[in-house]
């Protein structure tokens, strides 16, 4: 995915989200390895109820993959427990 359509698919609508995702993008994403790369993007993917949840420690997504990638952004954004 180019980075524009990368920027895009971060922007929710949710002021929560866009918070958390948008400055995660900017500063984060490209330090990271491929994987986790298309582990943000697979993120993506999810329903905003469901990231909202997740990113804010309500609870945590069932496949771990999705995990991974959960646990990068609360680490990287202030929002570990």
């Amino acid at each position: 995915m180019d980075r524009n359509r990368l920027f895009w698919a971060s922007r929710r609508g949710m002021l929560e989200l866009d918070l958390v995702l948008l400055p995660f993008l900017e500063q984060v994403y490209d330090t990271l390895p491929e994987g986790d790369r298309q582990r943000y993007i697979q993120l993506l993917d999810s329903e905003d109820q469901d990231l909202f949840a997740w990113l804010l420690n309500r609870n945590d997504p069932d496949d771990p993959e999705l995990l991974r990638i959960v646990q990068i952004i609360r680490d990287n954004t202030g929002l570990q427990e």
